[in-house]
């Protein structure tokens, strides 16, 4: 009797992207990036431009509301490539879908041999 086992390697681990802060993948680096810019305009406006403290903040919280919103709005549970295809949606509008009728008596489809 032979009692040996076939080990194969099942790649189990390689089919998720992991989570971070509860956020998937990679989109970690999308808020540190939000909040690293925030806080990059936030001092430019503060010192540089010598503007006031509510002023400096408001034009700092634009860049991480923008990353917020594209971490939850367009990718946190969304499947790949959703974000491309609502970008390429707004852009060039339906892509391979049929032609919509307009509204009225005439917009009833009817089978191309049926009898008037």
């Amino acid at each position: 009797m032979k009692t040996d086992l076939r080990l194969t390697d099942s790649n189990a681990a390689s089919d998720s992207a992991g989570r971070t802060w509860g956020l998937d993948g990679n989109l970690f680096w999308w808020l540190v990036g939000g909040v690293s810019a925030g806080l990059t305009l936030f001092f430019v406006v503060l010192v540089g431009c010598k503007a006031g403290l509510m002023t400096a903040f408001g034009v700092a919280v634009v860049p991480v509301l923008f990353c917020l919103a594209y971490i939850f709005g367009l990718r946190q549970g969304k499947p790949p490539g959703y974000d491309r295809d609502c970008l390429e949606f707004w852009l060039s509008g339906t892509g391979f879908s049929p032609e919509t009728c307009p509204p009225g008596p005439s917009s009833h489809l009817r089978h191309p041999l049926a009898e008037d």
